[in-house]
Order: structure tokens, then C-alpha cells, then sequence
């Protein structure tokens, strides 16, 4: 709930959402944020360690952008980022 309501506080360009989360989990909070018109077109970036098929087609129901399985690789990271927030440049090595 403390992200939500810092999210909508704070607008912020990117949102990284792990799916388990104490409280709500990850898929509750994306669903929450989409339905929020002021923050509702924010980039969702989901991440889990359990990275389940059942997972990734319940992330991208909510609404996120992208669902990456942990652990995550530095590059794919960052890649990810920077191509949700719209830029093109590589990340450093």
C-alpha cells in the first residue's frame, strides 16, 4: 500500500514491481496502478524468482510491460529499463 500511495504521490517514470510483496502481491499493485488515470500509463517492470508460465501470463493480464525471471542479468536489467523509459543508448558494461 506504501508503494501505491508513493506512486501516486511521487509520478514516477518507471515502476519495478517484484510479485511477491508483503500485503498486496505484485500482480494486485500493477491491477491497482493501471486502473489509477494518473499513474495508469506508467512503465510496470515485474519481476519474481518464480517465473512460472502462470506468472508471466498474469503479469502481462494486469498490465505490465515486461516480466523478467530472477535472477536477472546486469545487461538484461538495464537493456529493459532503458527501453521502457524510451532510450535507446546501451548500458554500461
Amino acid at each position: 500500500m506504501e508503494g501505491l500511495r508513493k506512486a501516486r504521490q511521487e509520478t514516477p517514470d518507471l515502476v519495478v514491481l517484484d510479485v511477491m510483496l508483503p500485503g498486496l502481491d505484485g500482480f494486485e499493485v500493477c491491477h491497482r496502478l493501471r486502473a489509477d488515470p494518473a499513474i495508469g500509463k506508467t512503465p510496470v517492470l515485474m519481476m519474481s524468482a518464480k517465473g512460472q508460465d502462470a506468472d508471466k501470463v498474469s503479469a502481462a493480464r494486469v498490465g505490465a510491460n515486461v516480466f523478467l525471471s530472477k535472477p536477472v542479468e546486469r545487461t538484461v536489467l538495464l537493456s529493459t529499463v532503458y527501453e521502457l523509459l524510451g532510450e535507446k543508448k546501451e548500458p554500461a558494461s
